[in-house]
Order: C-alpha cells, then sequence, then structure tokens
C-alpha cells in the first residue's frame, strides 16, 4: 500500500473533532473533494467541512472494509457509523459507502460515493417514510 493511502486509511479510522489537524497531513493544499452534496476546492474548505460536520454529531467513525489500489488511485469501501440528534432518535445510523482516491505524495482528489437517503433523507420525520416506501416501490 502506498504510503499516502496508508496514512488515510489509518487516520480516518481515528478521525474525530479533536485531531481533525491531521487532514493537512492527508491531503494536498490543491485537494478537489466530492460528495453526494458537496463540492469542495482546496484543504481549508475540506477541514471547515469536516469541522462542521464533527461539530454537528454526537459521534462518527469510519471502518475501513476493503481498499484496492493501482497506480496511484484507489478505491477505499467503507461504514460510516453516525449518532446525530435530530436523526433516528438520536440513535446510531450505519451507512456503506465508497471513496475514490486519487494521490502521490498526498491525497489530491477524493469522491465519496454513498446513498444519502439512507444517511438523512430516511431519518427525518415524515420524510423518512415517503423514502422508505418509493424505495420499496422501486424494488418490486
Amino acid at each position: 500500500m502506498s504510503p499516502a493511502l496508508a496514512v488515510f486509511c489509518r487516520e480516518y479510522q481515528s478521525l474525530s473533532a479533536d485531531n481533525l489537524s491531521v487532514l493537512r497531513e492527508i491531503y494536498a493544499p490543491n485537494i478537489q473533494f466530492q460528495d453526494p452534496s458537496h463540492v469542495l476546492s482546496g484543504i481549508d474548505d475540506l477541514v471547515s467541512y469536516f469541522e462542521n460536520l464533527f461539530s454537528n454529531v454526537q459521534s462518527c467513525q469510519f471502518e475501513i472494509e476493503q481498499v484496492m489500489e493501482q497506480e496511484g488511485e484507489a478505491f477505499v469501501r467503507w461504514q460510516m457509523r453516525f449518532a446525530h440528534p435530530k436523526l433516528n432518535g438520536g440513535a446510531e445510523i450505519c451507512v456503506p459507502g465508497v471513496s475514490q482516491l486519487r494521490f502521490s505524495e498526498q491525497i489530491d482528489f477524493h469522491r465519496d460515493y454513498f446513498d444519502l437517503g439512507a444517511m438523512l433523507y430516511e431519518h427525518i420525520p415524515i420524510m423518512g417514510a415517503l423514502v422508505k416506501t418509493l424505495k420499496r416501490r422501486l424494488s418490486q
């Protein structure tokens, strides 16, 4: 495993509000980050994103499950477990996802793929019931 990818995997599994400075070790200053609800450019924007994320949750933990790497690019499969006081009655939510990473010395491209409905919409009163009904109908 490349050094940049090893640092990413190790640090993400212990990432918390108390150690967000490690993001500057993981990511290049010009990082391009995208997930289903955000597009960010630059390390300062990414650090702000994580500061906001961790300030709004009761807990958040990533578990790396699989890493596939080839020539400066990797796909990392993970589970994110988090608890937010306004979602799911404050109970833990588990969301599987995949990160696409490109790197040399540090990660310079990071795109996350996950089900935003499973993370957010299904746990909002009224909207959650609608999303779950829609998913059931689509699976028939």
